[in-house]
């Protein structure tokens, strides 16, 4: 599940790319994780279950990252796994991570929530899914 960051003014982006839906909305997530520390160093140890339902895919995207930036912070969760089904407009999903370790993890940036700037969610002409908005930190 390829995921990356992207410039925004004072912003940065994220994007998550596969060939499911489900699939993005985890390189999405994922690509959250790489804006606060290095997702290679969050050991998926303990499990959180977020469930979401949203008028379209774009806002489902919004809603599951505010999720996932939600306890975050009040939880001081990294995550660094995911497993996401989508049905419709719907969202079940399990994130697992671990709790923050300022000296392992080195975090960076804090994601303060996610804006509507760039916010995409479409199947591309090869047929990859692409889920993309930019995180206010």
């Amino acid at each position: 599940m390829p995921a990356q960051t992207f410039p925004h003014e004072a912003d940065i982006g994220v994007r998550g790319t596969g060939s499911t839906l489900d699939e993005a909305f985890a390189g999405a997530a994922l690509a959250l994780t790489a804006v606060i520390c290095d997702p290679a160093t969050v050991v998926p140890k303990q499990s959180v279950t977020i469930d979401g339902d949203a008028p379209d895919v774009e806002l489902l995207l919004v809603d599951w990252l505010n999720a996932l930036i939600y306890r975050m912070a009040t939880r001081h969760l990294l995550f660094s796994r995911f497993k996401v089904q989508i049905t419709g407009t719907r969202l079940h999903a399990t994130a697992w991570g671990e709790t923050v370790d300022v000296a392992r993890h080195q975090p960076a940036a804090e994601a303060k929530g996610v804006s509507f700037c760039e916010l995409k969610v479409c199947q591309q002409a090869d047929g990859q899914w692409l889920a993309q908005a930019v995180v206010d930190v």
